[in-house]
């Protein structure tokens, strides 16, 4: 069974920005991630990752390209949120 970034099942949205420009032709390469060009010149990379293997497995690609990371951030995704709202609202009454 796969489980997600947080052990959940469902995945986690990460942005990974890497310096220089990639275009967006790559984005089947990384398994559907959104490439977005950032005006400091470097790559914005935005999406859901299935798990820890999914993420090690984009980061190796990068590597082997020999692009530069510069940042791997987890978001906060809508999921998240739901759950905060119900431990916030349960917590409540």
């Amino acid at each position: 069974m796969k489980t997600g970034a947080r052990g959940d099942g469902y995945g986690a949205n990460y942005e990974i920005r890497i310096a220089g420009h990639l275009g967006a032709e790559w984005a089947d390469w990384f398994d559907g991630l959104t490439i977005t060009p950032e005006p400091d010149g470097g790559t914005r990379l935005t999406g859901l990752v299935a798990d820890q293997s999914a993420l090690y497995g984009l980061l190796r690609k990068m590597r082997d390209l020999g692009l530069t990371l510069l940042a791997v951030n987890l978001l906060a995704d809508q999921h998240d949120r739901s759950l905060d709202d119900r431990s916030n609202t349960q917590s409540k009454e």
